[in-house]
């Protein structure tokens, strides 16, 4: 009997040097993918985001979220000794992470120049706040810094109030995707030619391309958008729109229009001989002024206030209109659609006797399944990647003693 294969980056061996959010994911995810994972964590304490929990008697919920799958091996730097087996690592490697203040791998010996000597085909990636040129290249980033720094704090900014960064850590996650992308990218360049490279990424530059076709429009243009409520979009004779409303009860959905479908969707609300009443049979009369455009909202507001969410965003999808309920995030963690496509998925923690949510995967490879794991304890594969290394157990013996792991 065949099993079936665990994920389609099976061979591929990765060594991180990486903590927080942006330095951990994409290694994170190749682990789901079948690709060995070793994370190098200081002996003493290892990532500080194992102590991150925020839930009394349960592991970090940052630390498993960002780490699961992945092996733990710790090693002391600053030492001869760590250093060798770092570099050990890397002769068989294909993959290295690091997300240190610019200037600190160098620093410590494991900068690009020094590990490319080790291995010529290494894929190194490099992650940081500003990216490696600039005036401020040399600063260390966090997420916060690059939601305000690459605009999107606007893009979801409340006309007239101050604007403000999410608690979503969308820099970091967009950043760790180009990782997890660039990375392969260029492992497929160094497996064709045998030349690997240096992959430099930054959180600013993640948000950058993350606000897309709206941050192109906003240089084309040379004004800042409108935000808020809703996005009217196009030109006036074939008008777009996305945006929002809350039903009777308070309860937010969202709806987007392509060009051409408002009186399509009217008509499905029963809304139409109104809307016309009122001087807005096109949308494109909403283009006209900021005046128009709040009208429009406000009468449609106003509509939407007559029933209820479930009613509306069925008669939308009804009339093939896109459309949604804006679920808090634990409403979109039952979301039928969520939960069907394993978006969510379910772990067992058997030293805490539960057994807890996790993120599913997002994808689903029809030969290669990926497969979730659990965060690796502090050094736990310390012993099994040492021997696979050809260190005996009284060399590993040794290195505890000398505090080298």
């Amino acid at each position: 009997m065949t099993t079936q294969p665990h994920g389609p980056l099976q061979g591929v061996k990765v060594v991180s040097c990486s903590t927080a959010q942006a330095g951990t994911v994409p290694y994170m995810l190749m682990a789901d993918l079948g690709a060995e994972v070793i994370k190098i964590e200081t002996p003493q304490g290892g990532d500080n985001s194992r102590t991150m929990s925020i839930l009394p008697g349960m592991p970090s919920s940052f630390f498993e979220t960002n780490n699961r799958g992945v092996k733990s091996v710790t090693l002391n730097l600053k030492s001869a000794e760590g250093q060798a087996i770092l570099k050990k690592l890397v002769a068989r490697a294909d993959i290295f992470g690091q997300n240190f203040r610019p200037g600190a791998a160098e620093k410590n010996g494991f900068g690009y120049e020094e590990l490319s000597k080790v291995n010529p085909k290494l894929v190194y990636i490099s992650i940081s706040g500003y990216g490696p040129d600039g005036p401020n290249a040399h600063l260390p980033g966090t997420d916060s810094m690059a939601q305000a720094l690459g605009g999107i704090a606007q893009a979801y900014a409340t006309p007239g109030q101050p604007m403000k960064t999410g608690i979503a850590s969308v820099a970091d996650e967009t950043c760790a995707f180009l990782a997890f992308g660039g990375a392969l990218a260029a492992l497929t360049h160094a497996r064709t030619t045998g030349q690997g490279q240096k992959v430099e990424l930054s959180l600013l530059g993640g948000i950058v391309r993350l606000l897309g076709w709206t941050f192109q429009t906003t240089m084309w243009r040379g004004t800042d958008p409108v935000t808020g409520q809703a996005r009217v979009a196009g030109t006036k004779e074939r008008p777009a729109m996305s945006a929002s409303f809350n039903d009777r009860d308070g309860k937010p959905f969202v709806f987007q229009l392509a060009r051409d479908q408002w009186k399509e969707a009217m008509t499905s609300l029963g809304f139409y001989d109104r809307i016309t009443e009122a001087g807005f049979g096109h949308l494109g009369v909403a283009m006209e002024s900021d005046a128009k455009r709040e009208e429009l909202l406000a009468l449609v507001g106003r509509l939407f206030a007559t029933g209820s969410r479930d009613e509306w965003v069925s008669k939308l999808r009804a009339g093939d209109i896109v459309s949604a309920p804006i679920n808090t995030m634990l409403e979109a963690a039952v979301d039928p659609d969520v939960v069907a496509n394993g978006y969510v998925a379910e772990m067992d923690y058997p030293e805490h006797g539960k057994r807890l949510k996790v993120h599913g995967t997002p994808w689903k490879f029809s030969e290669t399944p990926a497969k979730i794991g659990v965060a690796p304890k502090l050094g736990e594969h310390n012993d099994e990647v040492l021997a696979s290394l050809g260190y005996g157990q009284a060399d590993i013996a040794g290195l505890r003693e000398r505090k080298a792991i």
